[in-house]
């Protein structure tokens, strides 16, 4: 064995030291949410450690740890003169205001889950089985609906749908619109807020998502026009959307071929599937090295490779297969047309017609 490079140890071992404290912070910023510290210094104003407590009912002395904890992890502005701490608009941005495309609250309660989940994956390893949706972890699928619920808001009126070709106008005058894998419904809600004069309906095969997702569409008065129902994509019976939509589950599908053959049989010969996946490159090479990548790599192996594995085919492509490893997919299922409509940061949206 090659004796290690001073520069190049000292080098991994600071950016040890970046990714530890970084995975150290997890409980902490899930305590701040869920007691509402971030909340309080964004609606109320800055606060030293006591006041904070005090406006919450807390206890001091784990206030003041806490906050400077979030002060060393950057996540607070703490001022040394008077010992107040506040939120600068950038980190409330990512911890205080739940509509911003980069409100990351849903991020650590993923990281929660996928450690909850270790053992299980573990198993995984050693068996080759694969480990059901919703089995993992006490509550993934609200962890996961979380975490892309900020994409959704920020992206699927503003850029996705109107990437479509000539999708827009027929939303607007009432299209019929499937929503696959919906999970928890924050997708389907989002469009049929946008759309009032669309039918929608939502499909998850997971039963727990189904019973949350109507009872967000009652909350929000929309269960009229928007039904979920719990069944597996490939054995969806309704036909003639002139829409179908699937956000971030195409990959973590057993049978992805088998359910792309069944989308052909729901669409109208002029109608549209909307893909949305994880953006990254076509090979390794590509991905290696990217953030985005990395944080897609760690959950897939968690979630998504374990969820296809638990399924029939388990065919595993995985959260970075790519748009070429997509398309083949696609146009093997007799989609002669796709294309990629527009991307994001996270994001590449496919559009697929027959």
């Amino acid at each position: 064995m090659a004796e290690p490079n001073p520069d190049t140890m000292n080098a991994l071992v600071g950016k040890m030291l970046g990714d530890l404290g970084g995975a150290f912070s997890v409980p902490t910023v899930r305590i701040g949410f869920r007691l509402g510290l971030f909340e309080s210094l964004h609606s109320s104003g800055s606060a030293d450690a006591g006041e904070l407590a005090e406006r919450l009912g807390l206890a001091e002395r784990y206030v003041r740890e806490w906050a400077l904890a979030q002060a060393a992890n950057g996540y607070l502005t703490f001022d040394t003169a008077s010992g107040r701490y506040s939120l600068s608009p950038e980190q409330a941005m990512v911890f205080a205001v739940k509509d911003s495309p980069v409100y990351l609250e849903g991020a650590f309660e993923l990281a929660a889950a996928m450690v909850e989940g270790q053992a299980k994956v573990e198993e995984g390893f050693r068996t080759g089985s694969g480990v059901a949706w919703g089995e993992s972890a006490g509550c993934l699928f609200c962890a996961v609906g979380a975490f892309f619920r900020p994409g959704y808001v920020n992206g699927i009126v503003q850029a996705w749908l109107p990437a479509l070709q000539g999708m827009l106008p027929r939303l607007k005058t009432g299209a019929k619109v499937a929503d696959v894998g919906c999970g928890v419904g924050f997708s389907t809600l989002l469009m049929a807020e946008a759309f009032p004069n669309s039918q929608f309906v939502g499909y998850d095969f997971h039963e727990p998502s189904i019973e949350q997702a109507n009872a967000h569409a009652k909350a929000h008065g929309l269960e009229k026009r928007v039904r979920f129902e719990t069944a597996l994509a490939k054995q969806i019976s309704d036909r003639d959307f002139d829409l179908i939509t699937m956000f971030d589950c195409l990959h973590d599908m057993g049978d992805p071929r088998g359910c792309a053959g069944h989308m052909r049989t729901l669409l109208k010969e002029d109608g549209a599937w909307m893909i949305v996946e994880p953006i990254a490159g076509d090979s390794p090479a590509d991905n290696v090295g990217n953030p985005v990548s990395r944080l897609y790599y760690n959950a897939s192996t968690m979630i998504c490779v374990p969820t296809s594995l638990a399924q029939e085919v388990g065919e595993a492509l995985g959260a970075q297969a790519g748009e070429a490893k997509l398309t083949e997919v696609l146009t093997g299922a007799g989609f002669n047309n796709v294309r990629r409509a527009t991307e994001g940061p996270f994001n590449m949206v496919l559009e697929a017609r027959l």
